[in-house]
């Protein structure tokens, strides 16, 4: 038996495991054809078997034996007593009379009802809760490696910067040796110099008295007049102190207050509050018959993407052409921008700021435009960006394929930051088909994720932690010709799931469990794709080949 299809296998019966199973014994719990129930009552006489149609199994109340009175079973319970009661119990003197008795069949449908509401509130609200918060945790794991990086670069920027100021400072200090180097320099020069005149004025008084000596003239022989005297007056020694550095001690205290310190490590506990989900009390029923409000002509040839935030700004893109076009409801062209690589976008969406982004497959680039200004904020390698879906806490979602064409994953976004990868289920088996086809993708109001997967036939549907909630692959009956191929995607105010069948020219409706409620087939539609909804729960749906956008009023 194939796995994918053990869950829709038919049940046999217990007994001979080969028929159908028509019938269930209640007090054994064991699965029975026709003609294995005689067989099983004949077993064993003494059981009171309590044979009932399949699908009214385990229905039937099995009560406790009484204590006093074997053969009877007890149907009451004493509030008073708190104890079992049969009918013989109740008829004989033992019991208190004036005790206050309840019905063990009714205690026991109130309780049925609160452990299938327990069970609901526990798989619907607390368990994805638990979940994820153990993805947020994962996802502080995954980030401390990145975390702490950033933490040593900084503490290396600062390290540097330290650098620099012990830099300039010694710098500053050489450049008042060379200064003080040229002063001590200047002042041994002049000395010199005043020496030097000095030795010349000997010199030429020593080579006039070589002359008189020799001279026998008298008169300049008696007037000489010596000047020893003032050449004996020697000049004063210049002494000139070289400068000295006095490295300052630095204390390893002292040394890490100017670096800088660290601050400890801290743990504190925060309060986690559960609330419980409030239901949607505004419901808002589905028409009998959906009606087309207005076509938008796109003058896309192959229109593909739709996403709007108010009825005046619907943009639009196609799959032949650069323009990104933007039209009001009534489909009034309101401008145009083009794609940054020049080819068709992946897919578009809008944030709440009114900002729009789209992908770019060429560039494997995720590019965000507001006013009239276009930023990279997501740029990828080995993976493709496809569609996009701006959440409710403003995050986004980017389906993406690898390279190869090999595997598909959802990815989520704060900013140009990774905080969620879906590719997984919890058996290790890939969510979504690997291929190059589009995967339009949603979040819904109960923060489900909700993927149309092309390929596989199927819309993907994911708690918001990433666990598989379910697939579905189309209406248990089906009166369509082809086989289901969604691949528009989006929800409602309801947290109606809506995606586009478009082999078969409609768009399926289910409820927020995942269940068939109806077509819209009724509105003329060639090829849908891509969808949206706009804040008054109107359905934009794009007709492939015709490059429409058709405006479809279908709730109540």
């Amino acid at each position: 038996m194939d796995p994918h299809y053990d869950a829709q296998d038919v049940a046999r019966c217990d007994l001979c495991e080969v028929a159908i199973v028509q019938s269930y014994c209640d007090f054994c719990h064991v699965n029975l054809c026709k003609p294995c129930i005689g067989e099983h009552i004949s077993d064993d006489y003494s059981k009171k078997h309590i044979i009932v149609p399949f699908q009214q199994r385990r229905s039937t109340p099995i009560y406790p034996k009484c204590e006093k009175h074997p053969n009877k079973t007890c149907k009451y319970q004493c509030k008073d007593c708190n104890i079992f009661l049969c009918t013989d119990c109740l008829a004989s003197e033992q019991h208190n009379k004036e005790h206050k008795l309840s019905k063990l069949e009714e205690v026991f449908l109130q309780k049925k009802d609160q452990i299938h509401r327990d069970k609901e509130e526990l798989k619907e609200e607390l368990l994805p809760v638990y979940e994820e918060i153990a993805t947020e945790i994962k996802n502080q794991i995954a980030n401390l490696n990145v975390d702490y990086k950033k933490f040593t670069t900084e503490m290396s920027k600062h390290r540097e910067e330290l650098h620099r100021e012990i830099d300039n400072v010694m710098d500053q200090r050489e450049k008042e040796i060379d200064e003080n180097k040229l002063k001590h320099l200047s002042i041994l020069t002049k000395h010199l110099k005043e020496i030097k005149q000095l030795q010349s004025l000997m010199e030429e008084s020593l080579h006039n008295l070589n002359e008189m000596e020799e001279s026998n003239e008298v008169t300049p022989t008696i007037h000489y007049s010596s000047k020893n005297q003032e050449f004996s007056k020697l000049l004063p020694k210049v002494i000139v102190s070289m400068p000295k550095f006095i490295p300052k001690p630095i204390e390893k205290e002292e040394l890490c207050s100017l670096i800088g310190k660290l601050t400890p490590l801290s743990t504190t506990l925060e309060e986690r509050v559960f609330t419980a989900k409030k239901p949607n009390t505004s419901v808002r029923e589905l028409l009998d018959e959906p009606e087309v409000l207005n076509t938008i002509k796109t003058g896309h040839a192959h229109v593909r993407s739709v996403t709007c935030l108010n009825e005046e700004e619907i943009w639009t893109s196609g799959e032949t052409t650069a323009d990104i076009k933007c039209f009001n409801t009534q489909g009034v062209l309101q401008k145009t921008i083009k794609s940054k690589s020049g080819e068709y976008p992946g897919d578009l969406a809008v944030y709440s700021d009114g900002a729009l982004v789209y992908s770019d497959w060429d560039t494997e680039t995720v590019y965000k435009v507001k006013n009239d200004q276009t930023e990279e904020i997501i740029r990828l390698q080995g993976w493709t960006p496809k569609q996009l879906c701006v959440t409710s806490s403003g995050d986004l979602l980017v389906t993406m394929c690898s390279d190869d064409g090999t595997q598909s994953k959802v990815v989520r976004y704060s900013g140009s930051t990774v905080k969620q990868t879906i590719q997984f289920d919890d058996d290790g088996q890939p969510l979504y088909s690997g291929n190059y086809y589009p995967k339009y993708i949603t979040e819904n109001r109960n923060l489900d994720i909700c993927v149309a997967d092309s390929k596989a036939g199927a819309v993907v549907i994911v708690y918001q932690t990433g666990k598989l909630r379910f697939r579905y692959t189309g209406p248990p009956s089906s009166t369509k010709k082809e086989p289901f191929e969604p691949f528009g995607i989006t929800t409602d105010s309801q947290s109606r799931i809506l995606t586009s069948d478009w082999k078969n020219h409609c768009i399926h409706v289910l409820d927020v469990h995942g269940h068939f409620l109806r077509y819209i087939d009724n509105c003329d539609l060639k090829l849908p794709t891509g969808l949206c909804v706009d804040n008054d729960d109107c359905l934009f749906v794009c007709e492939y080949i015709k490059g429409n956008a058709k405006r479809i009023r279908y709730l109540k």
